[in-house]
């Protein structure tokens, strides 16, 4: 056997790298080879005849030179996140939450959170999921016994009738809501969304490469819809047409004549579907009453249903939703769910079938919460109501009160500056009387800011005191 020798200088530069080897072995020949990276570059050296009976050895050495030029790193984003705001609402909770954990006393209105306690029944079923050892995963769409609850809440309370593959549980509605619109916009497709509209709508639809149109509501009209403008605004890039009823941030309640008037254009255009975000339904005030969309004539076929225990159930933290709607949307939603989150939580899934086994609408638990809720809504719009200017549309559902203050534009506060929009107001509000609102510009309404009343009465009363006294300096003198 022959054996050989390669030897060189090891080094790495920019231009080239050089490996030195040595082989021995039962030969009696050796030759050195110098390898270069640079092409055809290399030689042979005839070395002195040696003999190593059965036996041979390979060494490699490697030496690299340090690089004296800095690599960056490339920080950059994807286009698609780059386009995303973030959220408002979010980012207000949390500087309030700081100021109050520095020792500010912040009165805290600017999230969607119902202040009462998990109803005790469904707490136990969710201790008891626990105790008895109901602690791992579950089907990627939610339980059987979840989703034939569900189907069942939806029959008998919304006149729908799905079944359990029709339904995909996941962790919130806002999961679910962006799943749906992942699984059927097209990038350059448009997502329909009257304002004021939730503040992850347009973004939602961002996320997909699909383009949000927003199609502005007035306080005259209680923030409805008109079918009018609609029909008007449709092409053949619409894709999606959001519906939130009873409505974050207004309150408002779109009536069934309305909803029956938007069914019968939604049906001239095959492309579109419906979002019905329903989150909110059992917050609702009589005389007002809530409808389902796809419970509406053709409909069926062209909504996707979504709904969720955080508002009604008091069940913020479960983290608990779900979407309703036609086997093929639903299977790509839960396709998307399978590569993200998977399954939601075990345990809040026992507490969810507890929670719609309360009875309809939630039962008493839920009447006495509404009770609250009325109460309260009551209180802020005959107190905000005695302020000049200030005009109100009287929320018939859910826990927000949309109030336009615009006519304290224009003011200026001593050592804080001019106030100009719902950002300059909320900000001053927050700063000169500690209580955190969310500025209407978030849900495309400039004009208004969105107070929470989901906040004991005492807090409110407070809260009310605090913002009538900081605005009083703010209304522009009435030109002579």
């Amino acid at each position: 056997m022959a054996g050989y020798s390669l030897q060189g200088s090891p080094s790495i530069s920019s231009n080239s790298t050089h490996l030195g080897l040595e082989l021995h072995s039962d030969s009696t020949s050796l030759r050195s080879i110098s390898i270069s990276s640079q092409p055809r570059n290399f030689s042979f050296k005839s070395l002195e005849t040696t003999r190593t009976p059965q036996s041979y050895r390979l060494s490699v050495v490697v030496r690299a030179q340090s690089s004296s030029v800095k690599m960056e790193i490339d920080t950059s984003l994807s286009p698609r996140v780059n386009s995303v705001k973030p959220s408002k609402t979010v980012a207000i909770t949390d500087q309030a939450t700081a100021l109050v954990q520095a020792g500010v006393p912040v009165i805290r209105l600017a999230a969607g959170e119902p202040d009462f306690d998990t109803p005790s029944v469904i707490a136990e079923a969710g201790i008891n999921a626990i105790r008895e050892g109901y602690t791992r995963y579950t089907p990627n769409a939610g339980t059987l016994e979840l989703r034939t609850a569900i189907c069942h809440k939806l029959k008998e309370e919304n006149g729908i009738s799905y079944a359990p593959d029709q339904i995909v549980v996941s962790n919130g509605a806002k999961q679910s809501i962006l799943q749906a619109i992942l699984a059927v916009c097209s990038p350059g497709d448009e997502v329909i969304i009257p304002a004021p509209f939730w503040v992850s709508y347009p973004e939602m639809a961002r996320l997909a490469d699909a383009t949000p149109v927003i199609l502005p509501t007035g306080i005259s009209e209680n923030f409805l819809l008109d079918p009018k403008v609609l029909e008007s605004k449709l092409t053949e890039k619409s894709r999606v047409l959001i519906l939130c009823s009873p409505s974050n941030p207004t309150g408002s309640v779109y009536p069934r004549s309305l909803l029956e008037e938007i069914a019968k254009i939604v049906a001239r255009h095959p492309r579109l579907l419906v979002l019905s975000d329903e989150i909110y339904e059992h917050i609702i005030y009589a005389p007002a009453t809530h409808t389902s969309f796809a419970s509406l004539p053709g409909m069926w076929d062209r909504t996707l249903t979504v709904n969720g225990f955080s508002k009604a159930f008091a069940m913020t933290g479960w983290r608990l939703g779900y979407l309703a709607g036609p086997k093929h949307f639903v299977a790509a939603c839960g396709k998307i769910q399978s590569q993200s989150t998977s399954g939601a939580s075990s345990i809040s899934q026992k507490a969810g079938v507890a929670a719609l086994g309360l009875g309809y609408a939630g039962g008493e638990a839920v009447a006495t919460m509404v009770r609250a809720f009325r109460e309260r809504r009551d209180f802020l719009v005959k107190s905000f109501g005695e302020l000049e200017g200030v005009k109100i549309s009287e929320p018939q559902g859910a826990f927000y009160l949309f109030l336009d203050f615009s006519c304290y534009y224009g003011g200026e506060a001593e050592g804080f500056g001019l106030i100009k929009d719902s950002e300059s107001l909320c900000r001053y509000l927050l700063d000169k009387a500690q209580v955190a609102i969310v500025p209407g510009g978030a849900f495309g309404d400039d004009t208004c800011i969105r107070i929470s009343y989901a906040a004991s009465l005492s807090t409110l009363q407070a809260a009310a005191e605090r913002i009538k006294r900081a605005v009083i300096c703010l209304r522009p003198a009435v030109p002579v």
